[in-house]
């Protein structure tokens, strides 16, 4: 596999999913990016193209200096998005796991917003 083709093939798994999820102010989409050293989280309604809340293990790194691992931080990234969406009187979302497989750090993450009180 080149080196183009793995960035092309989440591209096209991201207009996939995409093109049959959107989110509102009642269910805003919860869209996950991930790079090669971190993850971050984003409630977005998009019928009026506003971010409602953001959260990246940036935040939970100066929180807690003594991390382990980085499926461990995108478990508390999960976790903080969701501190934030109660903030914003949202419970129920969207999952956009933005073309990324639904295993590892996206998986965790899921999990981490799951357990702080997301529904999806």
């Amino acid at each position: 596999m080149k080196t183009g083709d793995k960035y092309q093939s989440r591209i096209r798994r991201h207009k996939k999913v995409r093109a049959k999820i959107k989110g509102d102010k009642e269910r805003p989409r919860l869209c996950v990016f991930k790079s090669s050293n971190h993850i971050y989280a984003q409630l977005i309604d998009d019928e009026n193209g506003k971010v409602l809340a953001a959260a990246n293990d940036l935040e939970i790194n100066k929180q807690k200096k003594g991390q382990k691992g980085k499926t461990t931080a995108a478990h508390e990234v999960g976790k903080l998005i969701a501190e934030k969406a109660k903030k914003a009187k949202i419970t129920k979302v969207v999952f956009d796991r933005g073309g990324f497989i639904f295993q590892g750090k996206i998986k965790a993450l899921a999990q981490g917003a799951r357990d702080g009180g997301l529904n999806f």
